[in-house]
């Protein structure tokens, strides 16, 4: 066998073997909370709301039908100007459970969506605190469930990724590739038994933490200047003592976080810079997803090509493993099937766009959310 091909194709084997086997330990140990269950401890459920119009009632009226848990709901409208904080406040005449209080104007070097959360802990009134995004839709028992699972394992925070709404081209190439890297590449029993920052992880769409391990951490103000809420509180959380942890939460929410291609861009664009796209990191994140996504099925056709049948079944192999994990993903977590045929094309946009937030950081470019710009750090 000719030495490239050899070497390629042992490339493949072991990039493609990582994700595979790291994907398919991680499904069977990720897991929803238990039906069933009743939430003890009281939650406050916290909104932030800017331009939330087209969302806001639809998500009031699944935390208002929330099921054997106690809750209280306080909608923070962060300068709208849709018309967002004349629907909370409908709501709240009608349902005592629900509160709207109106941002204050931002403070230099805060973050809206951070300033927002900040000013809603700060007028809860229970124990607990459901940071959850405007377009997340909660199942009936999504509370209950989500608490019960924090006291089962003794958490300070947990937190779940919403089965996620795709519907154009785009965001079944663009959106599965969060749990593609997720559940890919942190194992996620090392990072249970583990208590080191670098395991910590999570979604800032649907965040559950304790009010006082949130005191402890500092709350959002100790990453006041930061967009990426879902790795900052986690780490913090974990720095300050306390125990984090990742469900299943396809069965208790859904979300579509974006319905056109600016969005997408713009939407992982604003957290790239804090999550791969680093200087040190994204060279890393290059060679495990192209050499383990990408590389295979072109060193198994064109070792084919060459005559290199034994390079050509190896690269196969690690193809194979490869859809084979992304497949079992896309059945957990109830992906559409079109997000697995697309995958290596969803891999080139993800790295694509990870490269423009790095490049762009350089170049001291912006990143634009919701009418504000910030400066990507």
């Amino acid at each position: 066998m000719n030495f490239t091909f050899t070497l390629l194709s042992a490339i493949c084997l072991a990039l493609g073997g990582l994700y595979a086997v790291v994907t398919l330990v991680n499904l069977a140990v990720f897991r929803a909370p238990r039906r069933g269950a009743a939430a003890g401890v009281p939650v406050s459920v916290l909104i932030p709301a800017r331009e939330e119009a087209a969302n806001i009632a639809a998500a009031l009226d699944c935390v208002a039908a929330q099921t054997e848990a106690r809750i209280e709901v306080i909608v923070c409208d962060d300068g709208s100007t849709d018309g967002t904080d004349r629907i909370v406040a409908a709501r709240a005449a009608a349902d005592p459970r629900i509160r709207l209080i109106r941002g204050a104007p931002l403070p230099p070097g805060w973050n809206g969506k951070q300033h927002a959360c900040h000013q809603l802990a700060a007028a809860a009134r229970h124990p607990r605190l459901l940071f959850l995004d405007a377009d997340v839709r909660l199942a009936p028992d999504a509370v209950a469930r989500m608490s019960a699972y924090m006291d089962e394992n003794d958490l300070g925070l947990v937190s779940g990724f919403p089965r996620q709404i795709t519907r154009s081209l785009a965001e079944m190439v663009a959106i599965p590739q969060i749990l593609v890297v997720l559940l890919g590449y942190l194992p996620f029993p090392m990072a249970r038994m583990l208590p080191g920052t670098g395991f910590a992880a999570g979604c800032g769409q649907l965040m559950l933490v304790e009010a006082e391990a949130y005191a402890r951490a500092g709350g959002h103000a100790a990453f006041r200047d930061r967009m990426h809420d879902g790795l900052n509180l986690p780490r913090n959380i974990r720095a300050s003592g306390g125990r984090t942890d990742i469900l299943d939460a396809t069965p208790l929410a859904h979300v579509r976080m974006y319905d056109n291609w600016p969005d997408i861009r713009d939407g992982f664009t604003k957290n790239a810079t804090e999550g791969m796209a680093k200087p040190v990191a994204l060279p890393v994140w290059t060679l495990l997803l192209a050499g383990g996504h990408l590389l295979p099925p072109v060193v198994a056709l064109v070792a084919w090509a060459a005559g290199q049948a034994e390079a050509a079944a190896i690269a196969g192999i690690a193809t194979a493993a490869v859809f084979l994990a992304r497949t079992a993903l896309a059945l957990k977590v109830r992906q559409h099937p079109l997000s697995v045929l697309l995958h290596p094309a969803g891999v080139v946009v993800m790295l694509w766009i990870q490269w423009s937030a790095l490049l762009g950081r350089r170049r001291g470019a912006q990143a634009t959310w919701r009418g504000r710009s910030y400066e990507m750090n």
